[in-house]
């Protein structure tokens, strides 16, 4: 299993940590259990249990394939750090972070991980590091954000009112350019990166899209695609919020909430984000494998 790094004693800072952590959980724990309170569990089960294995497993390998391409978009941001990282151990670093963001929420977390492990092995700022790991995250969210917008426009979803889908066709064609002037009024030195890093942006987005349609099959959906697809790019942009572990509770949320407004049934909607939820866990738990698999090795690039 991970061992914690060995950081310069905070106290402060630790304590800080642990009752972040508690927030976190108590949040999460909350909106689970508001969520379960108001669905049929039953079934809510007996649609779990019809799951077809094949499809999510497909989910499954859609959804890794589409965080190796973020482990890829990540490694570009190194560059101009003039750091360049091997593949094999770049795409290690990335599955032991999901590990740490998921199931130790509590210790430094996946993304400070990263920060600590690069530091001590290149002679480059903890400022710049967390800049680049920042502006990794950053660049999905746009494309998350960027894609939204025009799910919502296709969706059955509607607003009273003449100007609703011209400001979201606005909104959604102004997010890039929006998102380049933050690259390079706060991120200067990785501005080179952001033609290369958008584009693999839109194909991690898009393989988490497939990921959720592998899912819809699973659960034998036969309609309204869209409108579950929408529900899904909402809810991971809520989810990227660092309001809950992992997003847990957070997206159940948004599907309890969003299905009243389009085309898709409340159980059906909870069910997919518990298997997304899975498909997320079963991944993020190769992250102890390649820890495990030698962890000292993992420390030389």
């Amino acid at each position: 299993m991970p061992t914690n790094p060995t950081l310069p004693p905070n106290p402060k800072s630790a304590t800080r940590k642990r009752v972040g952590f508690l927030i976190k959980l108590a949040l999460s724990a909350t909106a689970l259990y508001f969520v379960f309170r108001t669905i049929d569990l039953q079934e809510t089960w007996q649609t779990l249990r019809q799951t077809k294995v094949g499809f999510f497993a497909l989910a499954l390998l859609a959804f890794n394939l589409s965080k190796i391409v973020a482990a890829f978009r990540f490694k570009r941001l190194l560059f101009p750090l003039g750091i360049h990282l091997s593949n094999g151990y770049n795409i290690r670093l990335l599955y032991i972070s999901m590990f740490y963001n998921l199931f130790l929420p509590g210790s430094i977390g996946g993304d400070g991980y990263k920060v600590y492990l690069l530091k001590q092995q290149h002679d480059v700022t903890v400022k710049r590091l967390a800049g680049a790991t920042l502006l990794d995250r950053l660049s999905g969210l746009a494309l998350l954000v960027m894609m939204t917008g025009g799910f919502l426009l296709f969706s059955s979803f509607t607003v009273d009112g003449p100007y609703y889908d011209a400001l979201v066709i606005v909104g959604t064609l102004l997010v890039l350019p929006g998102f380049y002037l933050v690259v390079r009024w706060v991120f200067p030195l990785l501005r080179s990166q952001f033609l290369s890093t958008t584009h693999l942006s839109f194909w991690v987005q898009a393989g988490q899209v497939l990921a959720a349609i592998f899912l819809l099959l699973s659960l034998s959906v036969q309609q309204h695609y869209l409108d579950y697809l929408t529900l899904f790019m909402v809810s991971s942009v809520v989810a990227v919020l660092p309001f809950t572990i992992g997003g847990v509770g957070a997206r159940e949320l948004v599907f309890l909430y969003g299905f009243q407004y389009l085309a898709i049934e409340q159980e059906t909607a909870i069910t997919f984000t518990l298997l997304f939820f899975l498909v997320t866990a079963f991944t993020s738990l190769g992250g102890l494998f390649a820890s495990a698999k030698d962890e000292e090795k993992l420390k030389q690039p």
